[in-house]
């Protein structure tokens, strides 16, 4: 791709990310959920907004995991699991300005059926 596309491609993607962060915000009974992928790698973060905080986080790099549908249902596995001995049953989705396909829908699906309502 040219520069110029990638270029727009980015703006584009940080544009739906403001969007959504405008209306969603997470607590420490319901956090927010914010996933980010690159081309490698997948990661996700529980954040509690009152204080700045993260509650949990889980990172596919250190557990060696790739970036695909089937690795985003492990981790989403995973991280659901953590989630649940901190005590968090529910919690507000953040795609993060990424498309609800693929890879994220993986994600937030297998946390569904894991548990946490999002």
């Amino acid at each position: 791709m040219t520069p110029k596309i990638l270029e727009l491609k980015k703006t584009l993607r940080l544009k739906r990310k403001a969007r959504i962060r405008g209306k969603i915000s997470g607590t420490k009974s319901c956090p927010r959920i914010t996933i980010f992928r690159s081309n490698k790698y997948l990661y996700a973060q529980a954040i509690d907004d009152t204080v700045g905080m993260t509650i949990a986080s889980i990172d596919g790099r250190k557990l060696k995991i790739g970036n695909n549908k089937e690795n985003a249902k492990q981790i989403g596995g995973i991280f659901a699991k953590d989630l649940q001995k901190k005590g968090v049953s529910n919690a507000v989705f953040d795609r993060n300005g990424y498309l609800f396909h693929g890879v994220v829908k993986e994600f937030a699906e297998s946390l569904r059926e894991n548990g946490i309502t999002l």
